[in-house]
């Protein structure tokens, strides 16, 4: 861990010197240090900008995910959620029974305004526990009833195949698929040198040769 440390005070020294030859400056108070570990075994690097240290803290926003010391993304899943529970609010006005949309247009409207939240870094945060996860699957539930006018007592399988939607963990599947066979396509990729199981690899070679004929 010194070793890691001195690595990167080394890396920040370089970086500060390149900025103050090409008229940057980096301060050390809007700076901060996010150190991921699944035990505390090792204590927080100490990393400083001009004999200024840098403050670590245990959640940050990149891109818009939360990442937390632990990468459990138990932040992120319930902040998602929050912001999806007030997307669902769009759902109920239109879909009165009197004046409201119709079951096509609801799905366009949840597919625009809060699954696609969803699917966003779900690539990251999909290593969360399924514990963590599930609680993203009851915005789901709740938005399909919503656009189908079901009951709360109406299966959920049924409502996939109404709404013609799949699962969250599905979808989570699905959309990290087609990035690693995207990512294979490009041959300096970071993570092009991955290893698949053999359906997975069988798949994708056909997907790329669908890709070529196209």
């Amino acid at each position: 861990m010194n070793m890691i440390e001195r690595q990167l005070q080394n890396a920040v020294n370089k970086l500060v010197a390149w900025c103050n030859n090409n008229g940057h400056s980096i301060s050390a108070e809007k700076t901060r240090v996010h150190f991921c570990r699944k035990r505390n075994i090792h204590l927080d690097p100490n990393i400083e900008i001009r004999n200024a240290p840098i403050p670590v803290v245990n959640e940050i926003r990149r891109l818009g995910v939360i990442f937390d010391r632990k990468l459990a993304f138990l932040s992120h899943i319930l902040h998602l959620r929050k912001k999806c529970e007030i997307s669902l609010n769009i759902l109920k006005v239109l879909s009165r029974t009197s004046w409201g949309a119709d079951r096509t247009s609801l799905l366009r409207v949840y597919q625009a305004v809060a699954l696609s939240r969803i699917d966003y870094g779900c690539i990251m945060y999909g290593s969360a526990r399924a514990t963590v996860l599930r609680r993203l699957d009851t915005i789901h539930h709740s938005a399909l009833r919503i656009c189908s006018g079901a009951f709360r007592t109406s299966p959920v399988e049924s409502l996939y195949v109404i709404c013609h939607l799949l699962p969250l963990h599905f979808r989570r599947q699905k959309i990290s698929a087609l990035y690693f066979f995207r990512a294979q396509s490009v041959p300096k990729h970071p993570i092009s040198q991955l290893t698949l199981p053999v359906s997975l690899r069988r798949l994708c070679c056909s997907s790329l040769s669908h890709s070529a004929l196209l």
